[in-house]
């Protein structure tokens, strides 16, 4: 009956990549304020909330990748965005403990229906080529819809903080409501058995990572990096927004409430930095892990407002420009087969790190306080620098043990 109104491949990608970057970003603009306010949850809680996230996003990986491999991605991203907004949707009408942590499951679930999912039906239906060229665009499409979902997320939550994230989660269920009317799907053929992605597989792919890593000590201190960044990233995720509400009186910029003090902040955080040049990656990242680490002891104990502000930007930005940096850093004399490998396995370590860093602070965070957990976290990245020097001393003797210019 609906036949007639399926659109072009590409419309559709850049509607889903538009649309759910405005809502996605309406609601976690609010979501920690909310949560920390309204909620009013502790500090422990929202550590556990975020662990909630991580353990079901990483449960659910596998199952729920079968249906887009075997069935159809199509009704993969569609289930996706419905049970993502459904996520959210509890979230905003019970602002307490257990519904928030159920609905991170929710939430968790859906978004394992739709990672790597959307990506791949768009492949199937343009090519690789083209779906690489839309990629660019979609990236740009997607940071300009996210500032209107800021934007928005300012007029909208003004006076009631609930009300962007109850107006962000109908939105994504719409998304998914509306795709099932549009969205087509004639280039899928089902993955074949051997490349699906089963606990095996999972399996398979960390050991493959470990046997590449395992055989170039760089790529081993470079792993134990990625578990760092992992372990100290869920403290400060979950906590900054807390941390700046019970140490400050913050200014109300908008309404009667702090949603656009927050939303102007993470604003100022996105800038993009661009860093391609492969010189001295290593010396960067080195540079760019101390200076976070620093830089999060400092907002942890610093007593002025400014202060604590311009240390999240930078926190911000540093981590912006590490994640290229990483990626090329890990890129560096790989060949292809294997670069997709170690990639994958560093996803994994990142999640594994997030998994074991939430509880840690959070049980920091039950006998001291948020401060005490931030400083915690601020500890628990500055081991890298050990394995940052390691893996930039193993480059220099591989440089030099090369008759070949050194890079």
């Amino acid at each position: 009956m609906f036949h007639n109104l399926k659109l072009n491949a590409r419309f559709v990608y850049l509607f889903i990549e538009f649309s759910a970057s405005a809502f996605f970003s309406m609601m976690f603009v609010t979501a920690s304020l909310y949560e920390a306010t309204v909620a009013g949850l502790t500090p422990v809680q929202l550590i556990l909330v975020g662990t909630a996230l991580e353990i079901s996003a990483f449960v659910f990986e596998v199952p729920t990748g079968i249906v887009a491999d075997v069935y159809s991605r199509r009704l993969s991203i569609i289930i996706g965005y419905v049970l993502m907004g459904l996520g959210f949707l509890v979230e905003g009408f019970f602002p307490s403990f257990l519904p928030i942590l159920l609905a991170q499951v929710i939430w968790g679930l859906g978004y394992t229906f739709t990672s790597g999912a959307t990506q791949a039906w768009i492949t199937d239906e343009i090519g690789e080529d083209d779906a690489n060229k839309l990629f660019l665009r979609a990236t740009q499409i997607g940071l300009f819809a996210s500032l209107i979902g800021m934007g928005s997320a300012i007029l909208i939550g003004a006076n009631n903080t609930a009300l962007p994230i109850r107006a962000g989660a109908l939105g994504v269920v719409l998304i998914g409501m509306t795709l099932m009317l549009i969205m087509p799907e004639t280039g899928f053929h089902p993955t074949p058995r051997e490349d699906r992605n089963t606990w095996q597989h999972m399996w398979h792919t960390f050991n493959q990572g470990l046997m590449t890593v395992r055989s170039r000590p760089r790529l081993m201190n470079i792993v134990f990096i990625g578990l760092f960044y992992g372990l100290y990233s869920e403290g400060f995720d979950r906590l900054w927004v807390k941390h700046l509400l019970d140490r400050f009186e913050l200014p109300i910029l908008f309404g009667n409430n702090q949603v656009a003090f927050f939303a102007v902040l993470r604003v100022a955080g996105t800038k993009r930095v661009d860093s391609t040049s492969p010189l001295a990656i290593g010396r960067a990242v080195m540079v760019v892990t101390g200076v976070i680490s620093v830089a999060l002891l400092g907002f942890a104990l610093s007593p002025l407002l400014l202060l604590s502000l311009s240390l999240y930007l930078v926190i911000n930005v540093l981590r912006n420009i590490q994640i290229p940096l990483q990626t090329a850093w890990v890129n560096q004399k790989l060949d292809s087969q294997v670069r997709a490998t170690v990639h994958s396995m560093f996803g994994q370590v990142d999640a594994i790190g997030q998994v074991l860093g939430g509880p840690v602070v959070a049980v920091i965070a039950s006998v001291g306080s948020a401060v005490a957990s931030l400083v915690t976290s601020s500890l628990l990245l500055s081991p890298a620098l050990f394995f940052i020097g390691r893996a930039n001393s193993q480059s220099r003797d591989e440089a030099e043990a090369k008759p070949a210019p050194a890079d």
